[in-house]
């Protein structure tokens, strides 16, 4: 296959490990966690990535557990000599996806069929449900197709499909409405990894404008700040779930359906999981401030707060767009949501209050 100029010319991240024979589950999940982020291996002997910041966050992650676990993992940075070298990865990568593609079409199909004969209720709902983890399995795959893969529109469509049928055949079946909670969640401190990307920042002004006004931010290991509620760390209940990202799940948990909050998530959601999901016009742009602001900030709370305030600008233009598109401006001034104080855009900082048991 041709490999693009930006495939041709690219670093790439390798992780080497090394876990003792009888540490059986320790190697399973290894490899398990391996495959969620996309890594392929090399020779047999390393685990390779594309360069990115995501990668090096998914490799350090993988490089504790491993350590955690009585073994030895190292990451190491690389560059190919040989253009054919670099081919051979990529072709790794489209391979390793292609098949995953392969497989989700071929269960994609065979539900087809189920659906086009079934009739019975039960039976239906048990589709749906299935629909709902293709979907899900294409969204994933999708997130860690990194050269374009063959298959995917094939997978894609035939999903389509499914989803189509499942709607003329019966309506779908809403999930149950999630219990608010927000009550239980006042003046706390909320931990988070370092350095926020796109998901942490807005997470952080979701809590802060719907969760827990009075909330306080600290990054770090959740191990050292046990009163702390960690929200986008590995294995956080806040965290990704699914094919929902952190600010999804953060939606979901607290019964938060503002609309313009739900076009943020459609962005999130995209630039997080390096989806084409949903397309909002504002995706693209989005992603490159966030870019920009880490870029322009070395510190961690004042790149939280830089994110926090512009995601609170997207909220006030989405809320704006939605207002008028509903009825006209001059019909809403009461509908329209009121401003934070100037001090709702940035992490605050006092003293920690104990998590509620």
């Amino acid at each position: 296959m041709t490999v693009t100029a930006q495939a041709s010319s690219r670093d790439w991240l390798l992780l080497l490990y090394a876990l003792p024979a009888r540490f059986a589950h320790a190697r399973v999940q290894a490899w398990r966690r391996l495959q969620r982020v996309g890594a392929v291996s090399v020779k047999g002997s390393a685990y390779v990535l594309p360069d990115s910041a995501e990668a090096r966050e998914d490799f350090a992650w993988i490089e504790h557990e491993i350590g955690a676990s009585g073994g030895q993992a190292m990451v190491l940075v690389a560059r190919t000599a040989d253009p054919a070298a670099q081919r051979e990865i990529v072709d790794l990568f489209q391979t390793a996806r292609g098949q995953d593609f392969e497989t989700l079409a071929a269960d994609a199909a065979k539900a087809l069929q189920r659906t086009e004969r079934t009739t019975a209720t039960h039976a239906r709902r048990e589709l749906v449900q299935g629909l709902r983890r293709l979907r899900e399995r294409l969204d994933e795959t999708a997130r860690i197709d990194f050269f374009g893969a063959p298959g995917r529109d094939r997978a894609a469509d035939l999903i389509a499909r499914l989803e189509q049928h499942t709607r003329k055949g019966t309506p779908m079946t809403p999930a149950a409405a999630p219990v608010d909670r927000t009550a239980h969640y006042r003046s706390k401190t909320w931990l988070t990894r370092p350095r926020p990307g796109v998901d942490r920042m807005s997470s952080a002004w979701l809590i802060r404008r719907f969760i827990d006004p009075q909330a306080t931010f600290v990054f770090g290991d959740p191990a050292g700040t046990p009163d702390a509620i960690p929200f986008d760390t590995f294995d956080a209940d806040l965290g990704h779930h699914g094919a929902d990202c952190t600010f999804e799940t953060l939606c979901k948990r607290f019964a938060i359906a503002d609309p313009a909050v739900g076009r943020i998530a459609h962005v999130v959601h995209d630039l997080d999981l390096k989806a084409q999901t949903f397309g909002e016009p504002e995706t693209a742009t989005i992603g490159r401030l966030v870019d920009g602001l880490r870029r322009a900030h070395a510190d961690d709370a004042g790149l939280l707060a830089a994110g926090m305030a512009m995601f609170e600008a997207l909220y006030q233009s989405a809320s704006g767009t939605a207002i008028e598109s509903a009825g006209g401006a001059s019909k809403s001034a009461t509908a329209r949501p009121k401003r934070p104080s100037a001090s709702a855009a940035a992490p605050r900082r006092g003293r920690r209050s104990k998590r509620r048991s």
